[in-house]
C-alpha cells in the first residue's frame, strides 16, 4: 500500500493537505504524508486497548492505518469511522479486508451529514479521534456533538492541535468546555478526558 505509485483524486472536505496541494495524489503520497506516525500510532492502539468500548469514533478514515491501529487492540468494540473522499474510502476498506479486520464500520460522505447517524448508532463512545477537518469551527462543532453523547469515561483525541492559528484557538476552546476536566497536550495530538470528581487542569507534556 504504502509504495502503491496509483494516483486517485482526492475530494478534501476539511482544511485540505499543505503538502499536497493538487487533488489527484499518489496513493504512496497519502500514505507518507497523511497517514499517522508510528508512534502515535502506537498511543492510539494503547488508547484504544485502554478505553475503547463499547465503540470508538473515528473523524477522517484517510488510507485507513490510524483506523487499524485502534481496531485491531479492540476486538470488541466496534469502530465507527468516517471519510469524506470515496476514492480513498475504498482504498482503506481493501486495507481493513486485507489486514482480516472485522470489527470496522466504514462511512464515506461529510462528517456533517454522517454524524447523526453516528450519534444515533454509537451511543456513548469509549474513545473518540477527530482528525480529517484542520479548521476552529468545525473541530469545535464535532468535539461539542461528542461531549454530548460522551460518559465521563470517554477519552477525545484531536489530532494536529498547533498545526496552525486556527487549531491553536479550537484547541484553547475546547479545553474550557464545561465537561472537560482536564486535557493533555502532547503537542501532536490533544487528550480531552470528563472524568468526574476531578480538579480542572491542562497537562503538556513530551511524547
Amino acid at each position: 500500500m504504502i509504495s502503491d505509485q496509483r494516483s486517485i483524486s482526492v475530494i478534501d472536505l476539511g482544511y485540505g493537505s499543505s503538502r499536497m496541494k493538487t487533488s489527484i495524489r499518489k496513493v504512496s503520497d497519502i500514505a507518507r504524508y497523511s497517514a499517522i506516525p508510528k508512534k502515535y500510532g502506537i498511543l492510539l492502539s494503547n488508547m484504544a486497548a485502554e478505553f475503547g468500548e463499547p465503540c470508538i469514533v473515528e473523524f477522517g478514515t484517510s488510507l485507513g492505518i490510524s483506523t487499524m491501529y485502534m481496531a485491531a487492540s479492540c476486538h470488541d468494540a466496534i469502530v465507527y469511522t468516517m471519510e469524506g473522499c470515496p476514492e480513498t474510502s475504498e482504498i482503506a476498506e481493501k486495507n481493513f479486508q486485507e489486514a482480516g479486520i472485522k470489527n470496522i464500520i466504514s462511512l464515506t460522505g461529510s462528517f456533517d451529514q454522517l454524524l447523526p447517524l453516528i450519534r444515533k448508532e454509537a451511543g456513548s463512545p469509549g474513545l473518540v479521534f477527530i482528525d480529517g477537518n484542520h479548521r476552529k469551527a468545525p473541530v469545535i462543532s464535532y468535539f461539542n456533538q461528542m461531549a454530548e453523547i460522551s460518559s465521563g469515561k470517554t477519552v477525545v483525541i484531536i489530532d494536529d492541535i498547533h498545526s496552525s492559528g486556527e487549531m491553536e484557538e479550537a484547541w484553547i476552546e475546547i479545553k474550557k468546555h464545561e465537561k472537560v476536566t482536564f486535557s493533555i497536550d502532547i503537542f501532536r495530538m490533544g487528550l480531552i478526558f470528563f472524568r468526574e470528581g476531578m480538579n480542572h487542569f491542562n497537562y503538556v507534556i513530551r511524547y
